[in-house]
This record gives C-alpha cells, structure tokens and sequence, in this order.
C-alpha cells in the first residue's frame, strides 16, 4: 500500500510545484479540486492547502472544514492555505499595506520540527496581497518577515493532529529552504518513509496491470514519443504479446522516424506493426493551408487507420494510452477543463463503436518521472531525452500547404539541424528544436545562377515545461555552420533564418 499525500487545489500556480517538491522526496501524492470530497484512508498521510488566486475575506472565496482535515491527517496551508487555516479557527486576515512579491528573509522566531535544520534568516518566495495581521488564540507564531507579522504559524486543536501555515512558498526554487520544510513537514510531522520510487512504481504498476488485464488483450496507438513508449513496455511486462502497438507512419515525421523507431521498439520486445499510410495522409491533406484544418485532418485520418488495423485483430478488451499527470490535474483543475487552443494529441480519440476499456499507466506521472521509469525499465536515453515533437509532425512545421515534396525538404534540413546539435553537445543543452519550412521564396546566388527557392527557419527554445519558453543563444559560429550545410545539401532551400522570439509573445510551434 503506497502511502500518500493529498494536496487540495485552490487553483494556485504553484499547485504543480507542490506536487513536484513532494514526489521528488520519494513520497506519492495526488491533486484534487477543494471541493472533492476526501477519501480518508490509511495510507493517506497528510494534507496539504495550495494557494489561490481568492482573498480569504472574498464572499465567493473557496474554503474548506480544516478541523474535519486535520482530525484525520496533519495539515499544512501555503499562502491562501495558511490564510484560511488563520480565519477558520479565528484570526485576522486583511489588505496589507505592505504587499509581498518576491524574496524576503524569513525569521525564525521559534524552534519547530516543520523548521527543523533550516537556519534562523533564510530567503524564502511570497506572493500575495493579503496578510495574516494576528493569530487565532489556539495558535503559535513560528517565523516573521521584515514585512508581514506572521510567515509560519502552527495551530494545535484538540483531537487534532498538527496544523502548520506558511505565509511564504516553499514549493518555489526561490525559497533556500523550502524543499527542506516540504521533506520535515512529510517525514518528521507526516511520518512519511519515502518508498515511493522508479523501481517501487514499475513493480506496483505492473502487477495492477496483472490483476485488471488478466489474459485479456490490449490494443494500442504508438507515437514513438516518450510517453506511449513507457506506457507500452510496462503493459508489456505485465502480458506479453497480448499487447498489440500500432504505429503509424503519417507522412510528416523526421528523416528515417519510422524505420528507427520500429528498430527501437523491436529491441524492447514489443509486438508493434508499422503501417506506412503516408500517402493516405498527403491526400487528405491536400490543399489544406489552415493549421487548425491540417491538425483534424490528421487527427481524423489517424483514427480512420488506426481504427481500421485494429478491426484486423481479435478480441480486443482494452485500449491502451500513454496519459501523463499533467493531462489528468488539467481535466479536473479547481477552473474546469481549459480552453483548447490547439485540437489533435499524440493519439486521437478512438470511434465509440470499439468500446474498448482505457489503460493508463503513467496517469499518475509528471514528465520528468516518466523519463525516470524509463530508464529503469532500459529504454534507450535517447529516445526518452529527445525533444517534445508535436502529434501532427512535421505538417504544423510547414506552413501553407503540404506536399510530399516539401516535407522532403524539410526533413533533410531538420535532420541536419538535430544532428549538428547533437555533434557539438548543444542537443540536451535546449528543450526544444526544429526547423520551420516557410512559404517563402527569395532570390539566392549559387556559383553563376540564380536561384530563387524556399527559406528554412531555425527555432530552439529553453524551457522547463513547455508553458513558457526563450530562445536559445546557440553560438553564431554553430548557426553560421548549420546555415551552410542545409543551403549546400538541400536542394530547394536557399536562405536560412533563426527565430529569436520567446514565448509568450510567440508560441513554440509556429502553428
């Protein structure tokens, strides 16, 4: 039984953080909307309150029973969380006059388990407008800041396990010590072991997988990305070849995808067809220059085929799908879905006649643990460090129309472009690169000829999540290099351009 810390959203920023601090303590917890009733039980160790873009003293402000909470399980409030732990058993909560953004120095003014081997100044992250301006009687202040009156608090309640606020965040890099106070609060005050690992999860997964598979069979969609990979190698583990991978060769992936892919997928055992469709796809791409056009024509030919090769096989009960974390907090966010700015993930929904049940592995995974799994179930680095690559391909890297040829062309400069950042060790150093096939001609000079052909541009960004992002300062001379040998290997292409633009303004993709 896995132990667990629940972490209730209040629709804070930050709330992924939270999450991120605790499970990179080797401790497993979940997010859910504050107002989802909570299933005490067990292996629930503890509870944490995000913060919210809400003011307590707000009419329509998002609250919760903290007594109920914290008789079950010890509570720990950050900003918002704190505030509200301070109204509901009695303090004071107001406007402050002096608003906290930033860094400020924390001041112990106690010894306390939760911040135990933190120093007595240390540089801790606010952000908020309100201010605890005094403690509920049943309450003891543990830190200031030059700022406010009251940074850390605990409440002790009788029948009641121990409920901390911090006024601070400590999820955020910024804070010195935070992940510190995170590891006290879950180990010290929680009694957390910190079992939760790659090899604690694979073993966990694999046999639920076991039990709710059975001798059943599983279908499923393969991208060649990080996530299905994952997901398939530990469906894999847990039946064998009654895991069926389908991958489909769309027309629009990178220089030689498709072969290398199935080497990789053969190598780690997996029972994968490859179906090269690439000319169903250019033909219902045909003449489509919309990007939100060529994301559904796509999306809707992938399921036509997809559909139609698994139709090929029998008795299939179960569909499976690389769903990370991410994916699931945004689906049942304290807002509600977001806004779809973009249609078309790396799989598409299925038809409803399959009537397959889902599987979903890595549902419980943020990104970066899914990498972790992967390595210890020994899929190569390489695939699982590669750049994000979008589900639609190369075809939201073309703009205006698709053609076999141009993809052609902008596959041999990609290709180019990846391996020279490979080559001088810059490939890890961005989070994301590729090139960009404009709909552009211009006038070029090659020994006596003029010519007049398409122009390439180079986009790679930094970033952590994808959410954000800048561009990356690669080096003039790479630059200057990379320019030079797509000009002189890639016929039909004679001007070269780098993108400078961050996101926002700008998006990562240019469609």
């Amino acid at each position: 039984m896995t132990e667990k810390i629940l972490i209730l959203d209040f629709g804070s920023q930050y709330t992924q953080l939270i999450a991120r601090a605790v499970r990179e303590a080797n401790v497993y917890c979940e997010i859910i909307p504050f107002h989802k009733e909570i299933k005490f039980s067990p292996e629930l160790k503890g509870v944490i309150l995000s913060g919210s873009p809400f003011s307590v003293n707000e009419a329509n402000a998002p609250h919760v029973d903290v007594k109920q909470i914290a008789g079950n399980h010890p509570v720990l409030g950050l900003c918002y969380g704190a505030q509200l732990i301070s109204t509901y058993f009695g303090g004071r909560v107001e406007k402050s006059e002096k608003r906290e953004f930033g860094r400020a120095i924390l001041q112990k003014n106690t010894e306390d388990i939760l911040l135990d081997e933190v120093p007595e100044t240390s540089q801790v992250w606010m952000s908020h407008g309100d201010s605890i301006l005094s403690l509920p009687e049943n309450a003891s202040l543990l830190a200031t800041t030059n700022s406010i009156p009251v940074a850390a608090f605990k409440v002790t309640e009788p029948a009641c396990n121990d409920i901390f606020g911090l006024q601070f965040h400590p999820e955020v890099y910024h804070s010195e010590y935070g992940k510190k106070i995170i590891q006290n609060f879950l180990y010290k005050v929680c009694g957390c072991t910190g079992d939760w690992t790659p090899a604690h999860f694979i073993t966990d997964t694999i046999n639920s997988l076991k039990e709710q598979i059975g001798d059943k069979k599983v279908v499923m969609g393969l991208s060649g990305g990080v996530d299905s990979t994952v997901a398939a190698t530990l469906i894999h583990r847990a039946i064998g070849k009654n895991l069926f991978g389908i991958f489909v060769d769309n027309g629009v992936l990178r220089k030689n995808e498709f072969e290398s892919v199935l080497k990789t997928y053969e190598q780690l055992d997996l029972n994968v067809k490859g179906v090269d469709a690439s000319q169903v796809f250019y033909n219902a791409l045909a003449g489509l220059t919309n990007p939100e056009e060529k994301r559904k024509a796509i999306g809707k030919t992938f399921i036509e085929v997809f559909d139609a090769e698994a139709q090929e096989l029998t008795d299939i009960s179960f569909l499976g799908q690389g769903t990370i974390y991410p994916d699931v907090i945004e689906s049942v966010s304290v807002h509600g879905p977001s806004v779809t700015i973009k249609s078309h993930h790396n799989v598409g929904g299925l038809p409803e006649t399959m009537k397959l049940s889902l599987i979903e592995p890595l549902r419980s995974l943020f990104k970066d643990e899914v990498r972790k799994v992967g390595l210890e179930l020994g899929i190569p680095h390489e695939l699982l460090f590669r750049h994000p690559f979008p589900g639609p391909g190369l075809a939201i890297r073309i703009l205006g129309d698709i053609t076999e040829d141009k993809v052609k062309l902008l596959q041999a400069a990609d290709d180019i472009y990846i391996e020279s950042l490979k080559r001088h060790g810059l490939y890890d150093k961005v989070w994301q690169a590729g090139a960009i096939l404009l709909p552009v001609k211009s006038v070029g000079v090659m020994g006596d000829e003029r010519t007049y052909e398409f122009t390439v541009a180079l986009r790679a960004v930094t970033s952590v999540d994808g959410m954000t992002a800048d561009w990356a300062h690669l080096p003039y001379e790479f630059l200057g290099e990379v320019s030079n040998e797509i000009i002189n290997q890639v016929r039909g292409i004679n001007r070269v351009v780098y993108d400078i633009s961050s996101k926002p303004p700008a998006t990562i993709e240019w469609e």
